[in-house]
């Protein structure tokens, strides 16, 4: 015996019903695009809402960031630099440790450190700075560019992944706890878009294996 009612014909929607809510959620989504995905990811506001909800300023910020890289990676190989790539004896050192990590288990990739590193940063010069984390890893943080101030990109990146936790404009510093979204390399870009040097100092507290200055 079956419980289940059947809706008669009359229950069910008409093409008119179904044409009229499929035109309601083109429009909709056309909305939120205009609106709040196209001034957030691409600096584009053409009816101003993105402003009014200060979207756009992170917009400009993102197309920047992307500018800036891309002017770097030409940049590269306008000089003949060719990008990064392990060298047979770092090669096997990524190996090994992952081998001893494998081995040895999470506490000791989890073992606790304290570091602090500066870079000078010239006129329109960008330096970056990542911890080694496995995934779930935190670390407290605090950075200052000296009294001066500097763009900033928060990310990570490892195993394919990548990551942006938070980017600034016109920062003189920052603090917080990064947790690891991944394994990989997490950390911090600054871009000195001052017409003096500015001098950047990270602290840094908390699970990582390594910190290293990328470039």
């Amino acid at each position: 015996m079956y419980n289940t009612d059947i809706p008669t014909r009359a229950e069910l929607p008409t093409s008119m019903q179904l044409l009229r809510s499929t035109v309601i959620a083109i429009l909709a989504a056309a909305a939120i695009l205009v609106t709040i995905v196209l001034p957030a990811e691409y600096a584009i506001d053409p009816t101003g809402v993105g402003r009014a909800l200060e979207l756009t300023e992170m917009g400009e910020i993102k197309t920047q960031l992307a500018e800036e890289a891309e002017q770097d990676r030409l940049r590269e190989l306008q000089n003949g630099t060719p990008t990064a790539v392990p060298a047979p004896d770092q090669q096997s050192s990524l190996l090994k440790r992952v081998f001893a990590e494998l081995v040895i288990g999470s506490a000791s990739a989890q073992e606790l450190r304290t570091d602090e590193m500066s870079v000078t940063l010239k006129p329109g010069e960008g330096a970056e700075i990542k911890l080694v984390m496995a995934k779930g890893a935190q670390a407290k943080y605090s950075w200052t560019a000296n009294g001066a101030v500097v763009n900033f990109d928060t990310h990570g990146d490892g195993g394919g992944e990548n990551i942006s936790y938070e980017k600034g404009r016109g920062a003189a510093e920052d603090e917080g706890v990064l947790e690891a979204a991944f394994d990989g390399n997490h950390g911090w870009f600054w871009r000195n878009r001052t017409d003096a040097d500015v001098t950047v100092t990270l602290k840094t507290n908390g699970a990582y294996t390594d910190i290293k200055r990328m470039m």
